[in-house]
């Protein structure tokens, strides 16, 4: 019992830092816990979206708190000068591909920092997430 907590806590840890503007590889752990099919995929899917999610509202927070005391957006990394465009750009359907490597972490920022609405924005960043996620799983299962 202890075992399992530790690997789907682990899980939720490893997707949680994932979305935040620390490095992580979460994809792998999720594809090595299916593949030992010693809990059901959806279960794994359903923690690595939700750790995932939390990660990006946390980066999503950040930027919101960047906004309120640096308002010039020229301050901004390249990376995340790109991902404030798209964002301004897009909308809030722009943050639907926040899962994608290198520039998703901006894109959740760019929403904060943009001041999108919050509960669309949740959605549509877990219907991106989940799609991910559930893709791994399909793939490993």
């Amino acid at each position: 019992m202890t075992e399992a907590w530790l690997e789907i806590g682990g899980l939720f840890v490893s997707a949680f830092v994932s979305s935040t503007i620390a490095p992580g590889g979460s994809e792998a752990v999720l594809a090595y816990l299916i593949a030992e099919g010693r809990h059901p995929a959806l279960q794994l899917v359903g923690v690595a979206t939700l750790g995932n999610t939390l990660g990006a509202m946390t980066t999503w927070g950040l930027g919101l708190l960047a906004a309120k005391r640096y308002p010039a957006a020229a301050l901004l990394p390249a990376k995340s000068q790109r991902a404030l465009e798209l964002v301004q750009k897009r909308g809030v359907w722009a943050l639907f591909f926040s899962w994608l490597p290198v520039i998703g972490d901006a894109l959740c920022f760019a929403g904060g920092w943009l001041k999108l609405p919050l509960l669309s924005g949740v959605l549509i960043i877990l219907l991106g997430k989940l799609g991910r996620y559930g893709a791994i799983a399909w793939v490993f299962d």
